[in-house]
């Protein structure tokens, strides 16, 4: 079995203290309220450290987001899976999974906290895993879009991160797998159907524009 160097386990151990510190001070006081030397003595190590490994603490919020999407690496078996079988959820069923084992750091995530830079780069980097299962699908079932495969991807995404925002922040009473089955529903039945309503039922009922 291949062991990892010893400073590499330092470090490791260290950016992890670093960013738990970052995460429970966030929740505390909020992100504008905290300084880079409140962060080092929650994590128990020296400002030298801190800045050895991040240029700022807006570095240090984008250095987790980085880490989550490292983490959701493990997601891609499923989103094979789910490129073979259809719409499975099983993706979305592992992100709200993630978030649960992970909800605080997912909660200052969501709110934008700092100036919005760790949200916007979450944003993309599920935007771009979206677009890239819905280009695979469609290329695959040899299809052609109704709707522009980037509109789906951020309009998907839009209502991925709303749930999840209101989920991780709320006790809904939802389970990861009741809203996944919600949002599986919704993503491939659409909004009238979910409503119970059809379009002959109500024309215009559901026209927010």
């Amino acid at each position: 079995m291949e062991t990892k160097p010893a400073g590499d386990r330092r470090v490791r151990r260290t950016r992890a203290a670093l960013r738990t510190a970052l995460v429970e001070l966030v929740l505390e006081k909020g992100f504008h309220a905290i300084t880079v030397e409140e962060i080092a003595e929650r994590a128990d190590v020296g400002r030298a450290t801190f800045y050895a490994h991040y240029r700022d603490k807006e570095d240090l919020l984008v250095g987790i987001v980085q880490d989550l999407a490292e983490d959701r690496e493990r997601l891609l078996p499923a989103v094979e899976q789910a490129r073979e079988k259809g719409f499975t959820g099983l993706p979305v069923l592992y992100i709200f999974q993630h978030a649960a084992q992970e909800r605080p750091v997912y909660r200052i995530i969501l709110r934008g906290e700092g100036d919005g830079r760790a949200l916007r780069e979450f944003t993309e980097l599920v935007r771009a895993q979206a677009e890239q299962v819905f280009r695979a699908r469609t290329e695959q079932l040899g299809v052609t879009p109704r709707v522009p495969l980037d509109v789906v991807a951020r309009a998907w995404t839009g209502e991925l991160i709303g749930l999840l925002s209101w989920w991780v922040e709320t006790d809904t009473g939802y389970s990861a797998e009741e809203i996944t089955a919600h949002l599986r529903d919704l993503s491939v039945y659409g909004r009238v159907w979910a409503t119970g309503l059809t379009p002959l039922d109500a024309p215009g009922a559901l026209d927010l524009t």
